[in-house]
């Protein structure tokens, strides 16, 4: 019987671009574009200068760009600043079901592997879209099973899909993929327990998830072994992070049949990507009623379990969050800044924001309950009810977060928000010079081109 794993490598080895639908293929731009954008505003900040000092550090030849320097490195050390710098803000796009972010890990593998290969940017572009859809296909088998066991399903899977990346630039055969998805799930790994003190480590997940896919394919090429049951083996990968019930494996077989990428949702906020339609509903209400924020008594937001211990709990703790990165997993803060400020950007989540006292005040009076009718992790909702001191109740719904497929951000909308985040380390010529490259991808004739671009010396 025909293993996963080579069903994977099978249809990693026969993809081209002429079979992939054009709305895939422009889709997969936009998310190469959003994705160096917020990879270049992190390499400005704390966290991104000390993964850009460690890649230098690491070394290995000079191949591959660390976004937002003028340093090349080796292409898996790349790749494990890049993915973290991509990553690093929240502020990058998501597969609801699935839970997975997907540019941060196979747009800067692509980037990182295409320049030390020297490959064109049709061949980064093909390369891009069968890692994301295969990574998305792994975390859509197991819909939410991965963070109820404590795992972070975009660490876990973006092993995979930057193997998919690497080893299509690289050209592997079928039993090379074998061996290489069969590494990558002995170095999948990433816990949520930054939750509980609003630490850093999920920053890091898929740059080294990234870094682990690409020597993962580097093994294989050379002959190194891995389990050919990695997927649907009893000490395989779902049910060692998954468990063993509620998983979907015939999703693997769509591969092709069915595309993800047109699913992805862009963020319009840096923050976890399941506050957003809370946030919409919180703007909404501010815009239509002016409440000010001392006439609210409470705020009760409905939500799905499954949430909970990740946006929630411990309330006390959510409510007034001690480091600004915990800030982007509270939904009470979040809603009250959107209630106080009517926006959420990058100074809405920082270290003065998170210690400003109407935000908190009213951060205090927000609550959950739970409805156990909310379809998640298939749909991401929000629903926001306030309660007026004088008894008067505002209510506002969305069934989606804006930016996914029901409804998308326009192209015009993502590179503004490309612009912004590029123009924190960029010049305009260069911010402009990028948006055109990126937007012909398909006819680029040298990855390197991308690369050279993405250093303000």
């Amino acid at each position: 019987m025909e293993r996963y794993s080579e069903m994977i490598g099978e249809f990693l080895r026969g993809l081209n671009l002429e079979a992939i639908p054009r709305e895939v293929v422009d889709k997969a731009k936009l998310v190469v574009l959003d994705t160096i954008g917020v990879a270049l505003a992190s390499s400005t900040m704390d966290f991104g200068q000390m993964v850009l000092d460690l890649a230098r550090t690491l070394g290995g030849s000079e191949d591959s760009r660390l976004i937002g320097t003028p340093y090349r490195v080796a292409a898996a050390n790349a790749a494990l600043a890049n993915g973290t710098l991509a990553h690093g803000l929240d502020y990058d796009d998501t597969l609801e079901e699935a839970i997975v972010h997907t540019g941060c890990c196979c747009a800067v593998t692509a980037l990182a592997v295409g320049e030390e290969m020297k490959l064109s940017g049709r061949e980064m572009l093909q390369a891009i879209v069968a890692g994301t859809e295969v990574m998305c296909k792994i975390g859509l088998v197991a819909p939410g099973k991965f963070h109820a066991r404590g795992f972070h399903p975009t660490a876990l899977c973006a092993t995979f899909g930057a193997a998919a990346v690497a080893g299509k630039l690289h050209g592997l055969d079928v039993r090379q993929w074998v061996n290489a998805f069969g590494i990558c799930g002995s170095q999948s790994s990433g816990i949520i327990e930054y939750l509980a003190d609003g630490t850093w480590t999920k920053r890091l997940h898929p740059g080294w998830s990234s870094h682990a896919g690409i020597i993962a394919v580097l093994l294989a090429a050379r002959g190194f072994l891995g389990p050919s049951t990695v997927f649907e083996g009893h000490h395989g990968f779902y049910r060692a992070f998954g468990g063993s019930d509620g998983l979907y494996l015939e999703r693997l077989r769509e591969l092709g049949q069915s595309w993800e990428i047109p699913r992805l949702a862009f963020k319009s906020y840096p923050c976890g990507s399941i506050s957003h339609p809370y946030m919409d509903c919180a703007f909404r209400l501010r815009q239509k009623y002016s409440m000010r924020p001392e006439a609210i008594e409470e705020v009760i937001c409905r939500t799905a379990e499954g949430p909970v211990h990740r946006l929630w709990e411990p309330l006390q703790d959510k409510q007034k969050p001690s480091t600004s990165y915990g800030a982007k997993f509270s939904l009470p803060y979040s809603i009250a800044v959107m209630l106080i400020r009517g926006k959420a950007g990058l100074d809405e989540f920082s270290e003065k924001s998170i210690r400003d006292p109407r935000i908190l005040d009213l951060a205090a009076k927000v609550r959950y309950e739970l409805d156990p009718a909310i379809d998640y992790p298939r749909h991401f909702s929000g629903h926001v009810k306030i309660r007026l001191n004088d008894g008067t109740i505002l209510e506002e719904n969305q069934p989606y977060p804006r930016g996914g497929l029901e409804s998308p951000l326009p192209p015009e909308e993502i590179a503004k928000k490309f612009r912004a985040n590029a123009a924190l380390i960029l010049p305009r010529e260069k911010i402009e010079s990028i948006v055109a490259l990126v937007g012909d991808l398909e006819n680029l004739g040298s990855i390197r081109e991308l690369g050279d671009l993405l250093t303000p010396a």
